[in-house]
């Protein structure tokens, strides 16, 4: 890169869009060889940013297609790309681009993966499209805040596990590679971050009759974690007490289980009987 971030020419980071420019440039390399990465891929780069990941991808990737959503980093991000003519620039939200027609139109007939920097605030809403949409791709590796990390590559069963945890093991089979110290980026945050990798399954591990409504009575069991299944989905889903109770016991799930006790088989299995 052209520009050297520890030692000046930083560009001033923009709170609201929760830009933390990654400077450390031993971690772009190691997020990559840990990923898996070969030549021959296309890869999507959410928030490239100032280029430091997106010139290691461009070294071992076929191509690699970059969303900014920062007009105002992008000249730079040019300036720093120079010499690499496998890199395209998208400007736009990838919350809202048709993600789906831009991995067919700029990177069409390669394996695809997508990594990125994702902003803290909004990972998880990121992730779930990616995953949700069912775009073809074969694995995503992302860096986020350890804590979210944690929640997102959580055992099915756990303490740790929430909604989020169910949805992403839903979709593909998650880990934690490594964590990032707060140091390695401009500005540094508060926390420490972690590289998850989530390789994307080509079939869930479970085939509910409805997926809409194994999901809806997750997030109602999750939505009042602290109570029993019972009473949390009682208060959460428009069927009677005495309803879920029943449905409960014809599963063989305790009254007095807490959501965290359940796995996803398990949650098909009581979406049928609700």
């Amino acid at each position: 890169m052209k520009q050297n971030l520890r030692d000046g020419g930083r560009p001033r980071a923009k709170k609201a869009l929760g830009q933390n420019f990654l400077i450390n440039p031993g971690i772009a390399p190691k997020m990559i060889a840990e990923s898996g990465l070969e030549s021959g891929y296309g890869v999507l780069e959410i928030g490239p940013g100032l280029g430091a990941l997106t010139v290691e991808l461009a070294k071992r990737a076929k191509k690699v297609l970059a969303v900014e959503l920062d007009r105002d980093v992008i000249p730079q991000l040019r300036s720093n790309l120079e010499g690499f003519d496998n890199v395209e620039i998208v400007q736009g939200d990838v919350l809202e681009l048709p993600l789906d027609q831009l991995l067919e139109q700029h990177l069409p007939g390669m394996p695809r993966a997508v990594f990125g920097n994702l902003p803290y605030y909004i990972t998880s809403p990121i992730i779930m499209r990616l995953l949700e949409e069912r775009l073809p791709v074969e694995f995503i590796t992302v860096m986020v805040q350890r804590e979210a990390a944690r929640r997102l590559a959580a055992p099915e069963r756990s303490r740790e596990a929430g909604a989020v945890t169910l949805a992403v093991r839903y979709y593909s089979e998650p880990r934690v590679l490594f964590d990032v110290s707060p140091g390695s980026f401009y500005p540094a945050p508060k926390v420490t971050s972690s590289v998850l990798s989530l390789r994307v399954l080509p079939q869930p591990p479970v085939a509910p009759k409805s997926p809409e409504r194994m999901f809806s009575v997750i997030k109602a069991a999750f939505s009042q974690r602290r109570k029993t299944l019972l009473n949390s989905l009682s208060a959460s889903l428009p069927a009677e007490r005495d309803r879920v109770s029943a449905a409960l016991e014809a599963a063989g799930i305790p009254s007095g289980a807490r959501p965290e006790q359940l796995g996803l088989r398990e949650f098909a299995a009581l979406s049928e009987l609700i």
